[in-house]
């Protein structure tokens, strides 16, 4: 995810608490979703859930990228 920001993404990991919360519940999502599937026990509908919400969580995690570009301008 986000190859190209992986600095940018270390740097926030380490200054700001709301960026490093929604990248680790990214990660702890991506984590949960392969396990379930993995042991071939889980429910679709529960699968497909936790998916978008790991999407949702995606989505802020680029927005907040890309704020934090264009206010310092990188």
């Amino acid at each position: 995810m986000f190859h190209e920001d992986r600095e940018l993404i270390t740097k926030l990991k380490g200054t700001n608490a709301r960026f490093t919360s929604l990248f680790d519940k990214h990660n702890d999502l991506d984590e949960k979703i392969a396990e379930m599937q993995k042991g071939n026990v889980y429910n679709d509908a529960e699968v497909d859930a936790l998916k978008r919400e790991k999407l949702r969580l995606k989505d802020e995690i680029y927005a907040f990228l890309a704020e934090y570009k264009k206010e310092n301008n990188l």
